[in-house]
């Protein structure tokens, strides 16, 4: 008689979790702790874990791909003839930081549909976060899946003030132009961004 082991629900995402989802949402955040600023000056919030390490911004062996890249071109931090580690290591100096609402990939099976209603759940997970943990300076919203929970997280009291694009997050798809990008770094030194 075979034994299947139970999936039960990942406390970073709801999701079922066998035990390699586990260990992969280990992984990922003992990458991000590695790298996390003594006193968050932007906090970048983003809406759904990448899918593979090579786009997660703190994987210390990425080529930095998808979000990472346009993460850090967006904050002018060069990836050009750099290490990772002294790439993350400047992106932490300049007391930035990212996270997801949803902390894991969302399964292949999982719909357009159901993003939306799957971030909102996770969304008063964040905001606790963001309030009693991180207490950045500022928070810079820049998925396209939270746009539109932007006018939700302008109207929360996270203790610091909250900015976004002009399409309700500064990147409007996942290859932004460079008025997006020149967008979020106005953000990152507090002017010259839409906060409402």
């Amino acid at each position: 008689m075979s034994h299947t082991p139970s999936l039960l629900p990942c406390d970073g995402c709801g999701q079922p979790a066998d035990l390699t989802h586990i260990s992969r949402r280990v992984q990922r955040l003992e990458w991000a702790t590695r790298y996390r600023p003594i006193h968050i000056q932007s906090l970048v919030v983003s809406g759904i874990s990448p899918a593979t390490d090579d786009e997660f911004l703190y994987n210390p062996q990425a080529s930095f791909g998808g979000e990472a890249g346009n993460i850090l071109r967006s904050a002018a931090v060069s990836t050009e003839e750099n290490r990772p580690e002294s790439v993350l290591a400047e992106f932490q100096k300049r007391g930035l930081m990212l996270i997801h609402v949803l902390e894991c990939p969302l399964s292949p099976e999982a719909s357009a549909l159901e993003v939306r209603p799957i971030l909102e759940k996770w969304l008063a997970a964040t905001v606790r976060r963001i309030r009693r943990s991180l207490k950045p300076k500022r928070v810079l919203l820049v998925s396209p899946e939270l746009a539109p929970l932007a006018d939700k997280l302008l109207e929360t009291d996270l203790g610091c003030p909250v900015f976004r694009g002009a399409e309700g997050t500064f990147f409007s798809s996942n290859a932004p132009g460079d008025a997006e990008f020149q967008a979020f770094r106005a953000a990152l030194v507090g002017s010259h961004a839409t906060t409402a």
